[in-house]
């Protein structure tokens, strides 16, 4: 429709012109033909119907084609009055007293000229039928030609948007069906790195490829939460019912209670693992955290643990960062009893050094066995124990709980190991006001 009208307006808008310069150019041609009958009648100063009549203004048109179809009218003021000759055909209605200009009247085109000489007025009248005829064509064809074009603009627009949307139609239903099936891993139609489309599916079917991981990964953590915690719970049942099953002498009954106080230290360490795993990183506290300190204090503790353990400190300067004391403090000695407890004999080292950004690191290496590639890159995980270590004291939450600090404090944990070359950890925490630091401590992702 817009198209249309534009498209009716231009074409009129230049027809009106084009009908307009040539009655103008023909208008200055009989004006100066005029001027000349009046200038050899001497009477320059007077032309009016005392000079010329119907018939010379006639004769004056008919000198060329170009004014052979025009009606010409001269008016001027004749005693106090306006008075008016005109060749036979001029059109009647046109009053006398117009001023100078371009007029449209019905189907004529008039252009009133004064003369410039004396004070009349050459009223010069065009034949405007032919372009009312092309309007009212041009009309009638609009009135014909848009409906039809808006059904077929409408007919062509619901074919090529239903081919267009079958796609969107497919992947949505494709994307209800995984939904309600829970296949998260099922391939999306169309996924590719073709058009916008298929980088859309492709990037729902990778979407939909880290939920399954995070779903399977949350599943295995509940399952091995469940079990780590019923096997201390049912071993202090087991030795509860077993101690009142008959009477014993005293060091039985403290033997019992010892192994008690194993299975609930065991399960007090599992939960509170747990719930640092869990915690909330609004909920981190934000204030200085003095690392060399935390690492001597783990020291400290793992050398209780296991006096005959080589176990040394390396932090020849304070070494701090901000962030929740709590935290690090409980990941600086996971990863120190962890290589005291999977590295027995072996030396230990502990150190607590600036990085040459401003952050800090603790490392604590060993030089014991070490472990495989493959066990290397489990470790980390939520509840993972190799196999040889299974039956020790740890539940597998020791390196996940350092690297949930790490991340919750902007850092992070690398590990590195390989057979009879030691194992080595390393936790990096970025210096105050980095924007890993503060992005991640204002993170509420629990993940």
């Amino acid at each position: 429709m817009l198209v249309a009208a534009g498209l009716f307006f231009a074409v009129d808008r230049y027809l009106l012109t084009s009908q307009q310069q040539r009655l103008l150019s023909a208008v200055s041609a009989l004006q100066d033909r005029v001027e000349r009958v009046a200038a050899q009648a001497a009477q320059p100063f007077g032309i009016g119907v005392l000079v010329l009549d119907g018939g010379d203004l006639t004769a004056l048109t008919a000198e060329d084609d170009q004014t052979r179809t025009l009606q010409l009218r001269l008016v001027s003021p004749q005693g106090g009055r306006l008075q008016a000759v005109s060749t036979p055909g001029f059109p009647r209605g046109v009053p006398l007293d117009l001023p100078a200009g371009l007029y449209w009247r019905g189907d004529q085109l008039l252009s009133v000229r004064p003369l410039r000489r004396g004070t009349a007025l050459l009223v010069v009248a065009s034949d405007a039928r032919a372009l009312s005829e092309a309007r009212r064509a041009f009309t009638r064809a609009l009135a014909w030609l848009l409906p039809a074009a808006l059904l077929l603009s409408l007919l062509v627009g619901w074919v090529v948007a239903g081919r267009l949307l079958r796609p969107v139609r497919t992947l949505e239903r494709a994307a209800r069906e995984i939904g309600e099936g829970s296949d998260l891993r099922r391939p999306l139609p169309g996924s590719g790195e073709g058009d916008e489309l298929a980088r859309l599916a492709l990037t729902l079917e990778q979407s939909y490829g880290r939920l399954a991981d995070a779903r399977d990964r949350e599943q295995g953590f509940l399952r091995a939460a469940a079990h780590d915690l019923r096997s201390p719970l049912t071993a202090v049942q087991a030795r509860v019912e077993g101690t009142l099953s008959r009477e014993r002498d005293p060091e039985r009954y403290r033997h019992d209670l010892r192994e008690i106080g194993r299975d609930l230290g065991r399960l007090s360490a599992l939960t509170q693992h747990l719930l640092l795993l869990s915690r909330d990183a609004s909920a981190l506290g934000h204030s200085p955290v003095p690392l060399r300190d935390l690492a001597a204090e783990a020291v400290d503790r793992a050398r209780e643990l296991a006096p005959e353990a080589d176990i040394d400190l390396v932090a020849p300067v304070p070494v701090g960062v901000l962030g929740d004391r709590v935290l690090l403090g409980q990941a600086i000695w996971n990863l120190t009893v962890n290589a005291v407890r999977h590295a027995p004999g072996a030396a230990v080292t502990v150190t607590a050094t600036h990085q040459k950004d401003g952050g800090a690191q603790v490392t604590v290496q060993d030089d014991g066995p070490g472990v495989t590639p493959d066990v290397l890159e489990r470790l980390g995980e939520a509840f993972y124990r190799p196999d040889s270590s299974r039956q020790g004291e740890g539940s597998g939450l020791g390196l996940a709980l350092a690297r949930r600090a790490a991340a919750l404090h902007g850092g992070e944990l690398t590990l590195s190991s390989a057979p009879g070359q030691g194992f080595a950890a390393t936790l990096r925490l970025p210096a105050p006001g980095q924007p890993g630091h503060s992005a991640t401590l204002g993170d509420n992702d629990p993940s």
